[in-house]
């Protein structure tokens, strides 16, 4: 059986790898026009800072997939015939398959804006991406951003490295608060300006404005403002990357449609990743999860389903984490940017303004349904267990030591959170638990 998959994002690769491990005879060939081998997408921002090598940023030698018998090809994929069951690549060569996994990522967003397609205008996702970002950066003073988000800030951050000074446009009142709560956006939006990135809220693009030689001069904002600049970058979102889709019979929506098996409409097709959107999203989870630790759990999940062993995508805690500059940020669980009915909260901030620790909870039981932490880490395997044990809020707070992440020698945070809590919950007061040594915190939790 030939099982084509297009894509070698971590998606692609994990169902790959899965499908190596299950069946020793089935013949797989890896598809990617974006690179050869796999790399860490999440690492882009350190290749052009500096930091790494693209070869750094490959999890897996050269070898690894011949030695796998995985086959890789270089190619774009232009259409699907899903009657003949073939793939017509833009090289004019056309590929047989038996079952066909699509697995393509995203593509950044652009909405219409005039002037979104002139040199110097990009976004930031694939290697293609960071490749054209060297050669806009070369001799450039000033960059505008537009959009609010993970991306945004990352490309922010890079650009700063450079001596590029930079303006961020966010349409929404708080940095990203159309997912963060009030107070963590305010945190984020205040440590922005900290870093002297020019953060304009509630500021939209109407156009770019070219020069006489076609590339983009400036930017005009939805308020009359005319922003000089060398660069513009689109990060406002990402969109399933599913228009060489347009003529198959499979059938889509924002993203490819599927069931909690991860199947199309297609008999032996499926989609997985930052692609493929649920007909029937599970309870609590959006339709499209586009998140590197939900592609790899579905990218194994459909090796098994294609190797027989089937079962449903049965994701894991919702947890995400990033990095806003200096700010390191984890989520655990459902925190949505407002409280929805029936849940309150515990909030902490430290007095320098970079770390807090969002809890929320349900107010009869209280029972903790998620949680923000920025500027200090939390063991991962300690949050998660909590809340698949229902924990509630003065379990979580009694043993917070036991989840505290950070090496020995930084400042413990704990007391000043109890103290935090004892004032907001009176009735309701806690003493913190001993701290227990390293090794037994790892075993006992």
């Amino acid at each position: 059986m030939h099982i084509v998959i297009i894509g070698n994002g971590i998606t692609g690769v994990t169902c790959a790898r899965f499908i190596r491990k299950l069946s020793d005879t089935h013949q797989i060939t890896l598809i990617s026009a974006e690179s050869k081998y796999f790399f860490s997408r999440t690492a882009l921002m350190y290749i052009y800072m500096g930091h790494l090598t693209l070869k750094h940023t490959q999890p897996y030698e050269n070898w690894f997939w011949a030695k796998n018998r995985i086959d890789l090809l270089q190619a774009y994929v232009s259409a699907v015939d899903t009657t003949n069951k073939s793939l017509q690549l833009d090289n004019g060569q056309t590929i047989a398959y038996d079952k066909l996994v699509i697995a393509t990522g995203s593509k950044s967003n652009k909405f219409g804006w005039k002037g979104q397609d002139l040199a110097g205008v990009q976004g930031l996702y694939n290697l293609q991406d960071l490749q054209q970002l060297e050669k806009n950066s070369q001799n450039a003073q000033h960059a505008v951003i537009v959009g609010g988000g993970l991306i945004g800030i990352e490309l922010a951050e890079m650009l700063v490295t450079r001596n590029i000074g930079v303006t961020l446009l966010a349409r929404e009142q708080l940095f990203w608060d159309n997912v963060l709560p009030k107070e963590e956006a305010q945190l984020v939006s205040n440590h922005i300006k900290e870093h002297h990135i020019d953060l304009r809220l509630s500021t939209e693009l109407k156009e770019v404005v070219p020069d006489e030689n076609g590339r983009a001069k400036a930017v005009i904002t939805n308020k009359g403002d005319a922003i000089p600049c060398q660069i513009v970058g689109l990060t406002a979102g990402v969109s399933p990357n599913i228009s060489f889709l347009e003529n198959s019979n499979i059938e889509t929506a924002r993203g490819v449609l599927v069931n909690h098996y991860l199947e199309t409409n297609i008999p032996d097709v499926y989609a997985a990743g930052d692609c493929a959107q649920f007909s029937e999203p599970l309870a609590g989870r959006r339709p499209i999860e586009q998140v590197w630790y939900t592609g790899q759990r579905q990218g194994a999940t459909v090796a098994y389903n294609i190797c027989g062993q089937k079962q449903p995508y049965n994701p894991r805690l919702w947890f995400n984490s990033a990095k806003f500059l200096d700010i390191e940020y984890q989520t655990y669980g459902m925190v949505w940017n407002k409280l929805q009915e029936g849940e309150d909260q515990f909030y902490w901030e430290h007095p320098n303004g970079r770390i807090c620790l969002k809890i929320v909870f349900d107010k009869k039981t209280q029972q903790v349904k998620g949680l923000n932490n920025f500027g200090f880490r939390m063991r991962h395997d300690v949050c998660e267990q909590w809340l698949l044990e229902k924990q509630d809020l003065a379990y979580f707070m009694t043993h917070l030591r036991a989840a505290n992440f950070d090496p020995e020698f930084f400042e413990a945070h704990e007391p000043n959170i109890i103290k935090a809590y004892n004032q907001q919950f009176p009735n309701n007061k806690v003493q913190l638990k001993a701290k227990k040594s390293l090794m037994k915190t790892i075993f006992n939790y």
